[in-house]
């Protein structure tokens, strides 16, 4: 069965981008956050545009507001000022509801500590997100997905007794069954050794051509950064001349 059959639907077809051609476009983003102390603005006019099957890295030193520009591209934090458009649609104009159903077709996560659940194997934590999306056939698509990161063998195995590689190809698989439009990556190999990294970064590229994603990712890694076809520098909130 091809990993792009769904329940009745054929191929999975991703959304069309926006008339600029871009399928996220961060519009003029601020976020400030306040306490007894005063205000901190952490972003600070952000204006980017990533294309279909792009892949990006976003790099800076730590507390430059990487990872809140990778959250609010992904509606999981909102801005101060300015939005978020996925194919067109205004993220912030959705309520959390939506824009979390919207995540859950359209994005994919990958994290630095995996985030995988615990108490599930590795073939149920990719299931998760087809079940959720009420995909019939979940068990064969995540098993074929599984196969191909390389543990066909390790279907029943729970996280415990995976190796930190082994907990990050199963995360890959997770985020890539449901072919997500926009694969977003905080430190994908920031926790794994320079060899597992590399075997990882070899198959997170690997499949993001395969499946025509557009891959984001956030990264210390300046080998990582240089596989990317776009390196976006933050820094203190802005985004440095290139």
């Amino acid at each position: 069965m091809s990993l792009t059959d769904r329940a009745g639907t054929g191929p999975a077809v991703h959304p069309a981008a926006d008339g600029g051609g871009a399928i996220i476009a961060v519009e003029h983003v601020f976020k400030t956050v306040s306490d007894s102390t005063g205000t901190l603005t952490i972003l600070r006019d952000i204006d980017l545009r990533f294309a279909p099957r792009e892949t990006a890295a976003i790099v800076g030193a730590s507390g430059s507001g990487k990872s809140t520009l990778l959250s609010i591209i992904a509606g999981l934090d909102t801005p101060s000022q300015g939005t978020v458009r996925l194919a067109g649609q205004d993220l912030f104009a959705l309520s959390e509801d939506e824009r979390a159903a919207l995540r859950a077709r359209q994005i994919g996560f990958v994290f630095q500590s995996f985030q995988l659940m615990a108490h599930m194997s590795a073939l149920e934590n990719v299931m998760l997100p087809l079940e959720l999306a009420g995909v019939r056939q979940a068990r064969a698509q995540a098993a074929q997905m599984l196969e191909r990161v390389g543990l066909g063998q390790r279907l029943g195995h729970y996280p415990r007794v995976l190796s930190g590689g082994e907990q990050q190809r199963v995360a890959l698989a997770r985020a890539f069954v449901v072919e997500p439009a926009v694969l977003l990556a905080d430190e994908p190999t920031g926790s794994l050794d320079f060899a597992t990294g590399e075997t990882i970064m070899n198959l997170m590229m690997a499949l993001n051509q395969e499946l025509g994603t557009t891959l984001i990712l956030v990264t210390h890694d300046p080998h990582l950064a240089a596989r990317c076809h776009r390196r976006i520098t933050i820094e203190a909130g802005r985004v440095a001349p290139s």
